[in-house]
């Protein structure tokens, strides 16, 4: 039975009277029981189409078409129901998580109040009954002390606990259409498979309707039923899970598929899309060359050691003033011992709140070491002054929107660093760096006078590449870097990273959910849980053979 069918839906942007189509009359149905994927790029229109159904659209959108939702043996055309019955309906019988579960969460409500609010509103029950069942809800979405995660408040939580709130609030009135945009983009593939299930099991029990908005092509896959492609607001295809996955008659579609870093790619350039979609633009370098080469790292011969880690605990405060005595620090990550060698890349792997950002923090100077030593070329970290340290370590960001500054065009980030530094002995010299940055990861002189919101997100992950490499650091972290972005940006991104990983011959640290990913750019391995390295070693023969449980089932979830 069909609960919810769109009909010839558009939406148009009116910016100086002057109208912009974004979705061009595309029509679906979802259906009780029934998973239906929307898959595209960026900007295809996919979140778009999804928030107008619940009516949450910009005030400059202009929304055509037909949009019906069965409820109770009525019909609602959502696209004129008034605020009154919208009210109704958000949250109760169409729920959304939404991407960004920093943003969509309350930050001075405690997570336990904010999916009780929901209950209390929707099912008139009491506080006290609500409580009960979010502490089930808190429990069901995989998240352990459910007690303490109730008081908590989402500053406090990791990014891939804050998505599960955002689940587990979505869920907890049991809608009859759940809208899941990207639900699992900041979770571990452990959890992500967990989620789903829930997910699933919940659909099973409630016949739900699910859409599953994801560019995760593993993902539609495992859980869809019916497959929806999307690009620049027009439905390129549609059809069954097997039709699309397997049958596909379109191009773009066969280029989606073929952009995942899969096992076999190893050492080798991974396809993108303007290698199937001649309309898609890509600003991959090294589109020309089947193989994209390998890194100056052999596991086979004793390198010099770049950075050493040994016997190391750091964490955080528990107590929320400025100033925190050793004594409040809980540790986080605890005796963690590794190194990393002249031109490897280490791939750093675990669930979320496992600590591994939390590593990543320490290597940087931004959390206190408390046991143990970190150094960097043989000399302890906390011994380089600010600009010294600054000049052989960065990173480069899970968000690059946020890492930019909105209001500094982008030439100008790049060069600041060199400027502080006082590196090229003048802003003509430094401008030229910029350029010649901005150029090797494949951007455009012109593009240093644009500002961050002017660009994608596969292009400002770039930026944020080039403005790190504006230091010529020996070691660069790259934390979550490519997750957030779509599969055919990725496989740009990646290429990019391993051929100025092959150019420059730094060292870096590779934090990912994702184990295509990590076996594709990573040399060995590291794999955390609840705060301890577990199991390291050469990439292949800890993913390929691993020896601890949990390391299996992180290997076959991702499967």
């Amino acid at each position: 039975m069909q609960v919810l069918q769109i009909q010839e839906l558009k939406l148009d942007i009116i910016q100086k009277n002057t109208k912009t189509p974004l979705v061009k009359s595309i029509s679906f149905s979802l259906s009780e029981g029934k998973t239906t994927a929307l898959v595209g790029e960026s900007g295809s229109g996919k979140s778009l189409t999804a928030l107008s159904i619940l009516r949450l659209l910009p005030k400059k959108m202009e929304c055509g078409g037909s949009i019906l939702f069965h409820s109770q043996g009525k019909q609602i055309e959502l696209t004129t129901a008034s605020g009154g019955e919208l009210q109704k309906i958000r949250g109760k019988e169409i729920a959304m998580i939404f991407q960004e579960p920093m943003s969509a969460l309350n930050p001075l409500i405690r997570c336990g109040d904010q999916i009780s609010e929901s209950m209390i509103r929707h099912l008139r029950i009491s506080a006290k009954e609500a409580r009960v069942r979010t502490l089930d809800l808190i429990k069901k979405v995989e998240l352990d002390d459910a007690e303490v995660i109730y008081e908590r408040y989402p500053h406090q939580l990791s990014g891939g606990q804050q998505q599960r709130i955002m689940i587990a609030m979505a869920i907890s009135c049991e809608p009859r259409i759940l809208i899941a945009d990207e639900p699992t983009t900041a979770l571990d593939v452990q959890v992500q498979e967990q989620i789903l299930k829930l997910i699933r099991k919940l659909q099973v029990e409630t016949k739900m309707a699910v859409l599953l908005i994801t560019h995760d092509i593993g993902l539609v896959e495992q859980y869809a039923d019916e497959v929806m492609v999307m690009y620049k607001g027009e439905m390129m295809e549609q059809g069954t899970s097997d039709q699309i996955l397997h049958h596909s008659n379109h191009p773009y579609t066969k280029g989606l598929l073929a952009c995942r870093p899969l096992f076999s790619y190893k050492g080798k350039r991974l396809p993108v899309l303007e290698d199937f979609f001649p309309g898609e633009p890509s600003e991959d370098s090294n589109k020309k060359s089947a193989i994209i080469g390998h890194s100056t790292f052999s596991p086979d011969i004793e390198e010099k050691k770049i950075l050493e880690v040994y016997d190391a605990s750091f964490g955080y405060g528990q107590t929320s003033g400025l100033f925190i005595k050793k004594s409040e620090i809980s540790h986080t990550v605890s005796e963690v011992s590794f190194d990393v060698r002249k031109g490897e890349m280490m791939g750093l792997v675990g669930e979320s709140g496992s600590g591994k950002s939390t590593l990543g923090k320490a290597i940087l100077r931004l959390l206190p070491i408390l046991k143990g030593t970190i150094t960097l070329h043989g000399k302890d970290i906390n011994q380089y002054n600010r600009k010294e340290f600054a000049r052989l370590i960065q990173v480069v960001f899970q968000d690059p929107y946020g890492s930019l500054n909105p209001g500094m065009k982008v030439g100008d980030a790049i060069l600041e660093p060199m400027r502080i530094h006082g590196l090229y002995d003048s802003d003509k010299n430094r401008r030229e760096k910029t350029v010649d940055l901005l150029e090797m990861v494949g951007l455009r002189a012109d593009d240093a006078q644009k500002y961050p919101h002017e660009f994608s997100g596969g292009q400002r992950q770039r930026i944020c590449i080039s403005r790190a490499l504006s230091l010529n650091p020996s070691f660069l972290i790259f934390d979550e870097s490519v997750s957030a972005l779509d599969v055919s940006i990725q496989s740009q991104i990646l290429n990019l990273i391993m051929e100025l990983r092959i150019k420059l011959g730094f060292s870096g640290l590779f934090i990912s959910h994702n184990l295509n990913v990590i076996h594709y750019i990573s040399d060995r391995i590291l794999v955390m849980q609840k705060g301890k390295i577990i199991e390291q070693g050469i990439t292949e023969q800890v993913l390929l053979n691993p020896v601890q449980e949990y390391t299996r089932k992180l290997v076959s979830a991702s499967v």
